[in-house]
């Protein structure tokens, strides 16, 4: 989701709209004002058609965002971190910084938005029944009770990522205490049912279907793919299962004085000693760390009268982790600070340092490809 526009915070959350958002909603503004409404109003004026068209397009994705939200305030509740909301061509996606650590979590968290679904078409459809009292409201509101209704029971299809395949994997875990197992098995039925979509589709589009087999043949493809990379995420959380930092963590890294410049720095890179981050040293301590990122942020020509010691960043920010520390630990710990690096400590001395890079050194070494 990245590009997208932010647009508001809602419990601190951003929300954002992905490029590909404006052209269905578009879609569905036209399709509205141009082929649904009409043919309930056919007196009604163009504007008038154009303007409930583009009233239920909102509200139709404000339904969407309600669903997200529902999964956003009970990962809140359980103390997971939400790093964003975006709605795009496909619907809407929270990003949770980790996954749940227990089986009712993520049921409650995978459940929430069917939830919020249901309740919503529960909403719309009385007042759909004002049709005297409101009748322009009336079609309106029928409508998105019909797709809120369709919203909940197409996210509890069982297969991952759909709402319904974490469900799945919440009760497999459950019953197997095996988080990659189930995650193994909900990704297995998403795949197979992304399948079956674009297999409906592909006999859509030769029955003549064209629109509507495309639909359901992109639908499968953005399935099969998040359901494969669940299934690949599951491997690799098994294979980190039982490993330490201090079994994939750098100990050899460089230590340069807080008031060598950064021009130094460089040639001393240039000379042959490459390494690619710098632990600062000050006083007998090292307060901070350097990397590239720090000294390509810095103007070139300056960088004669810059020192290391201006650009590091302090140990303070980055929540440090131990040798025993477990590997998918450190790493989820990183994903929840968007950190490509983190210190290892040891007592107050620094350790070594565990990377990304690293992490996938480790993962290609054992036979798996991240």
């Amino acid at each position: 989701m990245n590009g997208s526009i932010r647009i508001a915070r809602i419990w601190g959350i951003p929300i954002g709209l992905h490029p590909s958002w404006f052209l269905i909603f578009a879609l569905v503004t036209w399709s509205l004002a141009s082929g649904f409404f009409p043919g309930q109003y056919p007196l009604s004026s163009t504007w008038f058609v154009w303007l409930l068209g583009l009233l239920t397009s909102l509200l139709f994705f404000g339904s969407v965002l309600a669903h997200e939200l529902g999964h956003a305030y009970i990962a809140l509740r359980n103390h997971i971190p939400v790093r964003s909301i975006n709605l795009f061509f496909f619907g809407g996606l929270a990003h949770i910084g980790r996954e749940p650590r227990l089986p009712g979590e993520e049921f409650r968290i995978a459940i929430a938005g069917p939830l919020v679904s249901l309740g919503l078409a529960l909403f719309f459809q009385v007042i759909s029944l004002a049709e005297e009292a409101l009748p322009w409201l009336s079609v309106s509101s029928a409508y998105l009770a019909r797709i809120n209704l369709l919203l909940a029971l197409f996210n509890l299809i069982p297969g991952f990522p759909l709402d319904g395949g974490r469900v799945l994997r919440a009760l497999v875990w459950w019953a197997t205490r095996s988080y990659s197992r189930a995650t193994r098995f909900a990704s297995f039925s998403g795949q197979m049912i992304a399948f079956g979509f674009i297999g409906f589709g592909l006999v859509s589009v030769f029955s003549g279907n064209f629109l509507n087999g495309l639909w359901l043949g992109l639908i499968g493809m953005f399935l099969q793919n998040a359901a494969a990379g669940a299934a690949q995420q599951g491997q690799i959380q098994e294979q980190l299962g039982g490993v330490t930092v201090e079994q994939v963590m750098s100990r050899d890294v460089a230590v340069v004085p807080s008031q060598m410049t950064l021009d130094r720095l460089v040639q001393y890179n240039a000379s042959g000693q490459w390494v690619h981050n710098f632990l600062v040293e000050e006083n007998g301590r090292l307060p901070g760390l350097l990397t590239w990122r720090d000294i390509g942020a810095v103007p070139r020509q300056i960088w004669y009268r810059v020192t290391a010691g201006q650009v590091m960043k302090p140990w303070q920010g980055w929540n440090p982790v131990t040798p025993d520390t477990s590997l998918l630990s450190a790493l989820q710990q990183m994903e929840e600070a968007n950190q490509a690096l983190i210190p290892v400590m040891q007592g107050p001395e620094v350790a070594g340092l565990l990377s990304r890079e690293q992490v996938l050194r480790y993962l290609r070494l054992h036979g798996q490809a991240a």
